[in-house]
């Protein structure tokens, strides 16, 4: 494997353009001080070739060509009125202060996530009643830290457990909503979709 070249988007902004991050030989750096204006961009690239600090994206369309697995960097954008399209697996989204360096840039609001297929994906320090979720087969857990006890209390499908409040893998306080998608969900837990649904809907937390 030769050396990545570096794409650097970084103190400007962009208006109405068609933006492509597709080269897997490059490495995209998103910020900082970066706006992007009612932009498509088109993203075809693993979690790792990108890069985002202290961008903002206003009206912005995110079309995901390739699942983007585990891409936390979102917590360092501040996205408003956007739309996302694809599939988007363990990525969190928001603003979440404990996360690291650049956490002071993340926001989400008025987002739109209906054309997207969510799995395990958060919504951090936000607002969730601005954002549109998508339907079944994903649904959506709001205010899981809230409701723990109330959402553990029951039998899920699969020893499945929709939200961990202690030990090393617990949700951040700032955890406002957590995305699945039934279909991934139900094959890792050798259930079925039927499953979770029956639970589901005994909860008026969970937007389905």
């Amino acid at each position: 494997m030769g050396w990545l070249k570096n794409v650097l988007m970084e103190d400007k902004e962009i208006a109405n353009e068609r933006l492509e991050l597709t080269d897997k030989n490059s490495l995209y750096f998103l910020g900082p001080n970066l706006l992007l204006r009612n932009c498509t961009i088109i993203l075809k690239v693993s979690a790792r070739n990108l890069i985002i600090v202290g961008a903002r994206f206003i009206d912005c369309t995110f079309e995901v060509k390739q699942e983007l697995k585990n891409h936390q960097q979102w917590v360092k954008a501040s996205l408003k009125g956007c739309r996302f399209k694809g599939r988007l697996t363990g990525c969190d989204f928001g603003h979440w202060p404990d996360y690291g360096t650049g956490w002071e840039h993340g926001a989400i609001e008025d987002c739109d996530f209906t054309e997207a297929s969510l799995d395990g994906c958060r919504i951090m320090g936000g607002d969730p009643s601005t954002i549109r979720f998508p339907k079944w087969p994903c649904f959506t857990i709001l205010d899981p830290i809230g409701r723990a006890r109330e959402l553990n209390s029951v039998q899920w499908p699969g020893g499945f457990r929709p939200i961990v409040v202690e030990g090393q893998y617990r949700d951040p306080p700032c955890t406002m909503a957590v995305t699945f998608y039934a279909p991934a969900l139900a094959k890792r837990r050798e259930t079925t979709e039927d499953a979770f649904r029956a639970v589901i809907e005994k909860f008026d937390c969970i937007v389905y």
